[in-house]
């Protein structure tokens, strides 16, 4: 998706969500959001709805308010507020549905607000205000070397896929916060707070590339 079809969805999803008077809030994330990284070719809108309270499961249900939803090729409730919604051209849509309450279980990074008619600018500080989760660093070193240990042992059995999950999965994802903690960045590129894995190689090119 260009990035004119990118902002033509994400006006047209306001658009739409603006007349439906359950709904309470709009709130768009990570590329959707402005904030941080344009979106690009490969990005995908991932957005919260915030609705009153006993509205939720329909728009969870009842896709007529999403955009290109009656050509999805793929619906997919993924948690009990979230769904992936894939569109005919290939597009993802994240998206999650709360009423004001259940939004508290939610976690966001780069957000903004949409459309807010009362208390979502609020609840939605309260998420991304939540601390990221910090292990130690030694808590860190011992993940690292506990999965490289069970991931070496799975390959030996044979065991080549949860091998390579334990060693190029678990065990790089604390290797990367690791990293990220105490090497200075190679250029000034944000990482994700969230998501060890993503922005890594821009941030640190020539780290990446060992580490892949």
């Amino acid at each position: 998706m260009d990035a004119a079809a990118y902002s033509a969805f994400s006006d047209a999803l306001l658009r739409r969500l603006a007349r439906e008077p359950h709904v309470v809030g709009l709130g768009a994330l990570g590329s959707m959001s402005g904030e941080g990284p344009a979106p690009d070719a490969f990005s995908d809108h991932d957005f919260f709805v915030v609705t009153v309270p006993g509205a939720q499961e329909p728009f969870r249900t009842e896709l007529s308010w999403l955009p290109g939803a009656e050509r999805a090729v793929l619906l997919h409730r993924e948690t009990e507020h979230g769904l992936k919604v894939v569109l005919e051209d290939g597009h993802l849509l994240e998206l999650a549905v709360f009423d004001l309450e259940e939004l508290r279980v939610a976690r966001a990074n780069r957000y903004r607000v949409l459309l807010d008619r009362g208390g979502v600018a609020e609840r939605m500080a309260e998420v991304a205000a939540k601390p990221a989760e910090a292990p130690s660093d030694l808590w860190l070193c011992g993940q690292l070397l506990g999965n490289l240990l069970v991931g070496g042992g799975r390959a030996a059995r044979g065991e080549l896929l949860s091998a390579r999950l334990f060693v190029a999965g678990y065990a790089a994802g604390h290797l990367l916060r690791l990293l990220a903690r105490h090497v200075p960045p190679e250029e000034a590129v944000p990482l994700d707070d969230l998501d060890p894995f993503r922005r890594f190689e821009r941030a640190f090119p020539r780290l990446g590339r060992e580490v892949n």
